[in-house]
């Protein structure tokens, strides 16, 4: 199982993680703010769990880009 967290709140909108991880990110047109695609909301924290292993690398890539370090991804 992969869960990937986005602390939704805190993004600046620079986009980074929506280049690295296309399937999982995307920006919303709303307020500019990524998304983490088919995730649940729970008090601000947007938590995807998936069991497609093929997602860790770039969602690794995209929490090591983001400059303000609130994307999480974990393996269990």
């Amino acid at each position: 199982m992969v869960i990937v967290t986005l602390q939704r709140d805190k993004c600046i909108g620079c986009n980074y993680c929506v280049e690295m991880a296309p399937g999982q990110f995307q920006m919303s047109k709303k307020d500019g703010k990524s998304v983490l695609l088919k995730s649940v909301n729970a008090k601000g924290f947007h938590t995807l769990k998936s069991a497609d292993h093929t997602i860790v690398e770039n969602c690794e890539l995209a929490q090591k880009a983001c400059p303000v370090h609130i994307i999480s991804v974990k393996e269990t």
